[in-house]
Formats: structure tokens, sequence, C-alpha cells
């Protein structure tokens, strides 16, 4: 390490001895006596930058002559001789305690530009100066001046050994770093402070704000992925949730179509009663949604709605993958177990595409929300996005019905007979029909399926159950933050549990009840009682997935039609769906079409893409009326739960009701659309009266902070009537609660 050191700076200009007899000074180590300065060294390594003392305008620095070894002609930069061997083997380190020195008439100062603070946590002298002759000793003032030794006198008897606060001189200026590691030049900053003021000007520049730092655009930026990640969530819902009736579907009306055939149940499974398990398979979808209104706000508190969503996803799956080994103990208990999940994940989804819909009005404006600093919001002011939303939502779930038919369309139309096998006994179709399909053959399969087909048609349905689930798990995001799910919990499972029977006190919602249950009746008639005893009575079995694809893409393209709530009142839509389905419906009670007569078949595909709009016009407009009467986000899920709870049961009735004459099924739907219609309107009447609003008061979350962990007090406190927090924002402000009556709710008349 000293020879090269020596080799690296004995090429500089020679130094000065330094005199005898006095303490060795931190250096590189040389021969005996002589030690290379350790700032030059250092700079040869790299290490440091060095700052040397810079004298006032005006004035030059004292200097005595120095002496140059004959040997080396290496600078003794102290008095008294140290052997190589005395020096430690790194220059940095040196025993502590090793007294800093100075060369005679040299000027005390901070360590090369280090703080003392630096110097003492690397061991190294403080005060040393740097070597002569650079340009910190310019040579036109190597002489020096009476102005400056005046100004920087060094009395007799002076310590060479001075503290570097006390230390005269002005600060020192920074130094550049010349590109060979050695430091011969130093250009000098006369106003550059290096003591506490420079480290905090450093510092300053280090950690400060970035001078091209825009605020306004980063925040633009940020809500701008804030919106993008919102459409993502309800593209990604709308996508799983076409992808799961899409399975669900198509599963179940391939299942029943192969059931049907005697003779692939006496081929395949001889020993086992397929026609009871399929009836026990039917009842278990159809009738365990009764229960759904006990458990559903529980199950979605609980979970949360992406959980809950992600639940009832997996448990679709389950299902499909039931039927890789059909049996009573596979088959009925999954249908039960989907039986169980239908309103959860039709609340769960309601609930979620419309905390999306207030989400984006967050974001978008973001602006007023922080000048408005929480007062309250305009009225509807996100009716907007939830028009949006909800109509993009239905846009892709009717979709569900298309891809429903693919297995029909590419696998399983190969196999059957063509319509005068199986029509051959029917005699009567349409209104004149009883039941389902009365004469319809037993057989309907010209050949039998080989199992390895049908194991390849049920692995890439459940392939497309497993992607649904995955586009819930990873594309969707939260709908509420962590704590406001906790704070949404934390009313107490009792109050939970109440919450739903509760809100049927709400005249709006009461009113609202033949609606629900219209909108169960036609989604049910026109899969069993229009497909079959119409579609296919006339056109046969191979024309029911077009029938029904036609149904699903007037549907899906229809939903757009809701968007006219964005100009128009928002009863328009409503009325209009209502309209052509009873114009329909009056058709369907008069006419009976022919059996085996394909002539029909444009007026039938022209019904189902008529029926498709009415059901969208429907359906978008329950779930946008929902979304603009019930904004709190307390009360989403309640309310998504009640509409879908009516409208399973409404399926329940649908299927009691399989053996009666068409007659009497379209009378009973034309009778209730009816009363819909009436009801509906009596509440827009009310509702632009600003008629009192009674709804239950959502008690305030309570909690402990106990540690890390956020509990809730009282959890299981059932008085949701009498003690809780205000009600909502848009109650009316000059509404009175009377005794025994709950607070009250303005409604918000859009129309």
């Amino acid at each position: 390490m000293i020879n090269r050191l020596h080799s690296s700076c004995s090429q500089e200009r020679p130094f000065a001895p330094a005199p005898q007899g006095g303490s060795h000074c931190l250096g590189c180590g040389g021969p005996s006596g002589w030690v290379l300065p350790l700032p030059h060294c250092m700079t040869l390594l790299g290490l440091f930058h060095v700052y040397p003392p810079y004298p006032a305008e005006g004035s030059t620095l004292p200097r005595v002559p120095s002496q140059e070894s004959p040997a080396t002609g290496w600078a003794r930069s102290c008095p008294g001789d140290v052997t190589p061997s005395a020096l430690p083997s790194s220059p940095l380190a040196l025993p502590r305690g090793t007294p800093p020195c100075h060369a005679p008439g040299h000027l005390p100062g901070p360590s090369f530009g280090v703080t003392p603070g630096q110097a003492r946590a690397l061991h190294l002298p403080i005060g040393m100066s740097p070597r002569p002759g650079t340009l910190a000793h310019p040579p036109e003032r190597e002489g020096g001046s009476e102005s400056s030794r005046a100004q920087y006198p060094l009395p007799r008897g002076t310590p060479r050994r001075q503290h570097p606060r006390r230390g005269l001189g002005p600060p020192e200026a920074p130094m550049e770093k010349d590109i060979d590691g050695c430091q011969d030049v130093a250009k000098t900053v006369p106003s550059a402070m290096l003591g506490t003021e420079g480290t905090d000007s450093q510092l300053d520049d280090f950690v400060g704000a970035n001078p091209d730092y825009n605020e306004e655009e980063e925040e633009q930026k940020y809500f701008r992925r804030k919106r993008l990640g919102v459409i993502k969530n309800v593209v990604a819902a709308s996508l799983a949730g076409t992808l799961t009736y899409s399975v669900y579907l198509g599963l179940l009306q391939m299942q029943l179509i192969l059931h049907y055939d005697e003779t692939y149940r006496e081929v395949k499974y001889s020993n086992i009663r397929l026609e009871d398990i399929d009836r026990k398979v039917l009842m278990g979808i159809n009738v365990t949604p009764v229960a759904a209104l006990l458990y559903t706000p529980i199950l979605i508190r609980f979970f949360g709605t992406k959980w809950a969503m992600f639940l009832a996803v997996g448990i679709y799956a389950l299902f499909v993958s039931s039927n890789y080994w059909e049996r009573y103990y596979t088959l009925v208990p999954s249908a039960v177990a989907i039986g169980m999940v239908i309103v959860p994940l039709w609340a769960s989804m309601g609930t979620y595409i419309m905390r999306m819909a207030q989400k984006y009005y967050e974001y978008i404006n973001y602006k007023e929300e922080q000048e408005r600093e929480r007062q309250r919001a305009p009225r509807d002011a996100c009716n907007t996005y939830i028009i949006i939303f909800q109509t993009i939502f239905y846009s892709c779930f009717h979709l569900s019905f298309v891809c429903a038919q693919m297995p029909m369309v590419f696998f399983l139309n190969n196999y059957l007979y063509q319509l005068n096998h199986t029509l051959f006994a029917v005699k009567h179709c349409g209104t004149l029909s009883h039941g389902t399909l009365p004469g319809f053959n037993k057989t309907v399969l010209q050949s039998l399926p080989r199992s390895v087909s049908l194991i390849i048609v049920e692995s890439a349905l459940m392939a497309a159950a497993f992607l649904a689930m995955l586009v819930v798990l990873v594309l969707c995001g939260a709908a509420y933050r962590p704590m406001e799910e906790i704070d949404m919990r934390s009313i107490g499972w009792g109050n939970i549990f109440q919450l739903p029977f509760k809100h049927m006190r709400d005249y709006r919602l009461r009113h609202l009840f033949p609606l629900f249950i219209y909108s169960g009746f036609e989604v049910l008639f026109v899969c069993t009682g229009f497909s079959l005893n119409y579609g296919v009575c006339a056109l046969g079995l191979e024309r029911l997935a077009y029938l029904l694809m036609a149904y699903g893409f007037s549907a899906s393209v229809c939903s757009s039609l809701a968007l006219c709530m964005l100009r128009l009142r928002r009863r328009i839509p409503l009325l209009a769906g209502a309209f052509i389905h009873a114009v329909l419906l009056v058709t369907l009670f008069c006419w009976a079409p022919e059996p085996r007569y394909l002539a029909q078949a444009p007026l039938l595909y022209s019904i189902a893409a008529l029926w498709g709009t009415g059901s969208a016009l429907n359906k978008t407009g329950i779930s946008i009326l929902l979304g603009m009467l019930y904004k709190k986000k307390e009360r989403q899920d309640f309310i998504f739960t009640i509409y879908h709870w009516w409208q399973a049961l409404a399926i329940f009735t649908v299927y009691l009701w399989s053996g009666l004459p068409m007659k009497a099924k379209l009378s009973i739907m034309l009778l209730t659309l009816v009363v819909a219609v009436g009801t509906y309107l009596w509440m827009e009447q009310k509702v632009a009266w600003n008629m009192e609003v009674r709804l239950p008061r959502i008690p305030r979350p309570r909690h402990k902070t106990r540690g890390y962990r956020y509990l809730e007090d009282n959890s299981d406190e059932t008085g949701s009537d009498g003690d809780g927090d205000k009600e909502d924002d848009d109650r009316h402000p000059t509404e009175a609660t009377r005794e025994n009556e709950l607070p009250k709710e303005d409604g918000e008349q859009l129309g």
C-alpha cells in the first residue's frame, strides 16, 4: 500500500520536509520521518473530496518555507520521525486519540471538508490542512501580505492543536474531483458554506422537492388510474357473471336433455333413477332460495361483497365438477348449494356495481370533494354513472344466454333426432298446450355420445367456471375499504338479520314488490314455457339453441336502451319494457303455432327478440331505479337482497305451476304485469309529492381498540330503532320523527 501510494504521489511536485521535533501527522506512510499528506492520498483512492481552507477576499494565508527530503521528495507534514512500521496499515485505521497537527504556518481548519462528527466516526484527525503548493495557497500569495498577516495573526505560543470550530479562517469551499482521482487544482466558491448550514443545504437539495414535480398533474394521473381501476372492476364483474351463468345454464340444459332420453338412462345408468334425480336437482335449485332472506345479508357482511361473489362463483364451479360423477349424492347436494347462493350472488353483484358507480363519481369529482370538505353532495350526483355501469353489466350478462348454447350447437345437436321423430305425437302447441310439451317423444338421441366426449365438454365448462373464479379473485378490486367493511359488520349480527325485514316498511319497496315478482316470472318463462311450448313444439328440439340465442343477443343489445335515462325520465324504460311484454303476452295468449311447421320460424324468432328487449329494459331499469333510490352504502346489500329474494320467490312459483295450462300461466303473468305497472306509477307519484319515507336506523358502529385489534362493542345489540347514528344524508330536512316511527328519507325525484 505504501509503495503504491509513494509511486503514484511521488510524481507530483516535491513536498517540503517537515521540521524536526514535532509530532507525527496523519499520512499514508513512507520512509522514516516522511509522510504523504492524507488529503492527497485520499483523493488518489477516490474516497473523499478535498476541501482546502479558503482565505478571505483580499488576504493570503501565512506560510513558512518548506523543506524537502533529498531522498524522496516527500514533505514532512509534522515534526518527528515515524518509521513506516509504526504507521497503521490503512490510512483510515489510526488509533483513537491520535493528536491532530498542522504543518508550521498552516492555518487550522476543518478536515478536508469532512465535518468533525464524520472525522471522529472515521478516526480522522480534526483540523489538518491540505498540503502547501495547491491553489488553496496560490503561488502569487505564497509570501503572504501584511493585510493577511494582520487579519490572521499567529501569536507566539499558539498551540498547533486547535478545536475545528475555533479554527481561524472562513468556511471551506467545495472542490471538484479530477477524473484521474488526484485533485491538483481546486475550484473554490467564495460563498460556499460547509459547516452545519452547508450540510443542511446539501440535505435539502437531496431530499427536497423536485423542481420538475407538478402536484396537480400527478394528482390527475393518480385519479385517472383510480378511474381506470373502477372500469376494470365493472368489466371484470360483468365478465365473471357472464361466464358463471353461461356454464351453469349450458350444463343444466345439456344434462336435462341427456337424462330425458330413455336409451341414455338405460344404457349408461340402468340401476339409477335419473329422472328422480333430475326432479330433486330442480327442486334444490328452485326451493332453497326461499330461505335466502334469512342469511344473505349476514353472508355478505361476514365475507364482504367481493368475497361473497367469489364464494358464490366457486359453488357454481362445484356444481359443474359434480357432473363428472352423476350420482344422487353428488348432483343433489351441489344443486342445493346452488340454490343457497343464487340470491347472495345477485345481491353482491348488484351492490358491487353500485359501489363502483359511486367510487367513479368520487374519483371524477375529487376536486369538488376537496373543496366541499365533506359537505352534502348534490342530489342525484352519481346517477349518471349508476345508469352507465348497470347498462354495461346487463349488456354483458345477457350474453350468457348466447354462450350457454355452445354445448348444444357444437356438441349435442349432432346426436339429436329431427323434429319429425321427436314431435311425432305432439298435437297441440302454444296456448292450447297443457303442462310441459305433452306428447314429446321419450327418445331424442339417435346415437349416444361417448363418455370421453362428455368429459371433454364438461372439462371445457369447468375451465370456464374456474376462469370466472380467477376473474373475481384477481381482477375485481374491493368494493369497500377494510375499515368500512369492519364498520358495516360492527352494527351487530342481530341488527343485520333484522334490517332486511325492517326495510320492507319503506313504501317505495312495497310498491315495487309486484315488479320484482314479474321480473322473476318473465325470465323463467322464456327459458321454459315459451321455448318448449312454442319454439320446440313448432321447430323441433334442434332449434332450441338458436331461439334462446336470439333472445340473448336482443337482450344484450337492447340493454343499452337504458341509457335513455340520461336524458329522459326514469320511468320511460320500465314502462316501455312492460308495454312490449304486455303486447307479447296478449299475442301468445291468442296464438297456437302448428306443430312441425318451420314456416313459423321468423315469427317465433321475432317474438324471442322482442321478449329480450322487454327483459333488458325491465332488469336494467329496476337495478338503476334501486340505485337511484338507495345510495347509502349501508343499505345497498339489504335492498338488493330483497329484490332478488322476491325474484327467487317468483321462480319458485313458476316451478310449482309447471303443470298448469298455458293460458293460466299467461293470465297470471299478464295480471302481475298490470299490477306491477300500477304500483310503480303510484310509487313515483308519492315520490313526486315528497311523501315521508320510513326506513330503519342503522346503529353507529362501536369499537374498542385493544392492542392492534379493532374490536366491536355490543355487537349483538338489537335495538336498531332506538340508538344509532343520524339517518341518511339525503333525509328530508323538515321531517319530524314521530313516536314509534323511524326516520324518513325524501324520495329523489328524477321523473
